[in-house]
């Protein structure tokens, strides 16, 4: 059944229903509302503005549903929102204005102990390039260099969602490195990764992500991606050398945009990296 007001105004719990979906203004008699939990349902759709009435809420649950798409607008209104919690749910897309007004959950997730945050890195990489990772990358960046590093298999929080993990740690962390390859490019994994890293940039206007490039990705090859296109428009990145004579320069290069403060991205210096040409 679609959750109308009347509907969830006579349901005494929420949870394990069958609703199908919100629409703008099923909490409008629900403004004083704190915590809502209306996971294992069958919601697969969520009206922009459902939660316009809901200001106060604090704790969301919406774990367990058949949410697909997280919209611009389908938050708004959870300024004191400091728990959403999305597991086990089939989004494969996030509009990267999906949580602009989620102010309080922005700044819960930015917590962190010295710097403000967590890790120094979070690695973005395919699990065929897992390799390189462990052997070339790690040793460099956490032996040689000393930054702190979230890897997948060693630092996300079992029991909770892949998703959960993915957007809590890039916000602990206070760059994103994603490694691209032709693999990277075909994961779903991945390519939300880099959309939450993608949101971070249009949101705080800060230089967060890092691109590194194992390979050469022609410019056709990679047309079908647009979020990625308008990256490397904008953006200078780095390309694993072929010549090893030049892989020191590489890992130098790599550790001065490690070090760029989280000023706005026109404030940082342009590192001499990767910049192809061909990318229309």
């Amino acid at each position: 059944m679609t959750a109308t007001h009347s509907t969830l105004g006579s349901l005494q719990n929420p949870y394990a229903n069958s609703i199908r979906s919100l629409e703008k203004n099923d909490f409008k008699n629900f403004g004083r509302l704190q915590a809502l939990n209306i996971s294992q349902n069958n919601i697969n759709k969520i009206e922009d503005g459902a939660f316009i009435h809901t200001s106060h809420l604090e704790f969301l649950n919406l774990s367990a549903n058949q949410l697909q798409l997280l919209s611009s607008s389908m938050f708004d209104g959870l300024m004191n929102l400091t728990t959403l919690l999305l597991a086990s749910n089939k989004i494969y897309r996030i509009n990267p204005s999906a949580f602009a007004n989620l102010e309080n959950l922005k700044k819960q997730k930015r917590k962190g102990q010295g710097t403000g945050y967590d890790y120094d890195a979070f690695l973005s990489y395919n699990t065929h390039d897992e390799k390189w990772v462990v052997d070339d990358l790690l040793p460099v960046l956490e032996k040689q260099y000393s930054w702190k590093v979230c890897l997948h298999h060693r630092d996300f929080e079992p029991g909770r969602s892949i998703l959960e993990n993915i957007v809590d740690n890039i916000y602990a962390s206070r760059k994103t490195i994603c490694i691209i390859s032709h693999h990277y490019l075909e994961s779903e994994w991945c390519s939300k990764e880099i959309q939450v890293a993608s949101f971070r940039i249009f949101d705080d206007h800060k230089d967060v992500l890092v691109l590194i490039f194992l390979e050469d990705i022609p410019a056709e090859y990679l047309s079908p991606y647009h979020k990625m296109r308008k990256l490397l428009k904008t953006k200078t990145y780095l390309k694993w050398p072929e010549d090893e004579r030049e892989i020191p320069l590489f890992w130098h290069k790599l550790n001065m945009a490690m070090k760029t403060g989280d000023g706005k991205e026109y404030e940082n210096p342009v590192l001499a990296g990767f910049v192809p040409d061909e990318i229309p």
